[in-house]
């Protein structure tokens, strides 16, 4: 049996509390050590209650073996308690996952400054604007965002830090081939290329509401600050504040409205002695000596993401009204909502101006590199590595303009990371 397995076996001990689990990683020091112990040599440990000795003597690992294949067949990575990999960050909290489930590729979390953005799912106009241009501005510095993925402020952030070519590290409350909420699968899959998923929870695990206050704790673990973009007085995101506080992490807030109860809860974060955080630059400021090589100053015009992503109205807080089979990971942007005029009825009508064709219409609004993708789409389900060899560009590049081309609705991404041209020639 592998290593792994033993690992496995041991993190889905559910009857053991937190403090037995790492008492006996201390005692015995890992998993396969514990999964051979003697039943007088586990009575020894300290506080071991029965219930959890009764969990341990059970040494069917048959479902550890299913684990590990599944893991295998999804390409999920495992990283344990006692691998190099796992972050010492995270190994530093009081209770750390001895297991993490990895889709995608972490980032060397202990050199990097990674910022959890959080908020109220539940969340305003103002705070979705917030969410997304401080993420943006954290990632176009050369900060990591780290997001819950959840419905309102945590799938803001996550935008606007794919926006700006950035890396995502989003922590989930589910099993890590479970999608929550379900019409947010295609921003999985854009935060899985662009950095990672993380889950303590093995693929098609059963979960419950208890899981999304333990997921904040890793949120926490692995970032060296929070910013709470809008909470309420009763919110997750102030859980994931005192996590961080509990950490020694540092707690930025955004302020709000004095009588808006979406902001009730930042605005007692920064009466508590949170760090006022109006913009993404405030967050840097705080790291620039900690990782100087890391973090860099972009120009103020660079800074802050462009209008034309702004948010129209009748899309505002889309999660609530858009059926989940319908809705996509993000909604389509325009630059402006303009109001249709009546018509005159008595009015003659002018002659009919000369009007662009339909392809200089739709290729009017993009920028350089999003031409240059849409020229390199020049096959139906195109794969992503065909077209950052056709289109010359950065990988990364590539996946935030074709983020945004999909926004515009000019693009179609299709399953295993194949894209389609929506354009008509």
């Amino acid at each position: 049996m592998s290593e792994l397995e033993y690992w496995i076996w041991f993190s889905s001990l559910n009857h053991l509390r937190s403090r037995t689990r790492i008492a006996l990683l201390e005692r015995f020091g890992g998993a396969k050590e514990i999964y051979f112990a003697e039943e007088q040599a586990l009575r020894k440990t300290e506080g071991i209650q029965e219930t959890e000795l009764s969990a341990l003597l059970n040494r069917d690992t048959a479902s550890a073996a299913q684990t590990l294949s599944r893991c295998g067949e999804l390409g999920v990575d495992l990283i344990t308690l006692r691998d190099a990999a796992y972050p010492e960050r995270l190994r530093s909290i009081p209770d750390p996952p001895c297991v993490l489930y990895v889709k995608g590729r972490l980032p060397a979390v202990d050199s990097e400054m990674l910022i959890a953005v959080v908020g109220t799912r539940r969340c305003t106009p103002y705070g979705e604007k917030m969410a997304r241009n401080i993420a943006y501005e954290i990632a176009s510095g050369g900060g990591i965002v780290v997001t819950g993925l959840a419905a309102g402020i945590d799938s803001r952030a996550a935008e606007g830090a794919l926006m700006a070519g950035g890396i995502v590290v989003g922590v989930l409350g589910v099993a890590i081939n479970d999608v929550y909420p379900k019409y947010n699968g295609r921003l999985y899959a854009d935060v899985c290329a662009a950095g990672a998923l993380v889950s303590e929870y093995p693929p098609d695990a059963r979960g419950g509401p208890e899981n999304f206050p333990r997921r904040n704790r890793i949120m926490a673990g692995l970032s060296v600050g929070a910013v709470v973009a809008e909470a309420p007085l009763r919110s997750g995101a102030l859980i994931t504040a005192r996590f961080a506080l509990d950490y020694g992490r540092d707690v930025f807030a955004v302020p709000g409205n004095a009588d808006a109860p979406a902001s009730r809860g930042c605005n007692q974060l920064l009466r508590e002695g949170a760090i006022i955080a109006e913009c993404g630059a405030d967050v840097l400021r705080e790291y620039a000596a900690r990782f100087p090589e890391k973090l860099s100053d972009p120009p103020e015009k660079n800074r802050t993401l462009p209008d034309s992503y702004a948010i129209p109205e009748e899309n505002r807080n889309a999660e609530a009204r858009a059926e989940p089979e319908k809705k996509g990971v993000f909604w389509r942007f325009r630059t402006k909502n303009r109001a249709r005029p009546e018509p005159d009825e008595t009015a003659k009508p002018e002659p009919k101006a000369k009007q662009p064709t339909l392809l200089q219409t739709q290729l009017e609004s993009l920028n350089e590199a999003q031409l240059k993708i849409v020229s390199a789409l020049k096959d139906p389900d195109m794969h992503i590595d065909d077209i950052v060899d056709a289109s010359g560009l950065p990988a990364a590049t590539v996946l935030s303009e074709l983020t945004m081309l999909q926004i515009k609705g000019y693009v179609t991404q299709r399953p295993g990371k194949r894209f389609s041209l929506n354009i008509a020639k």
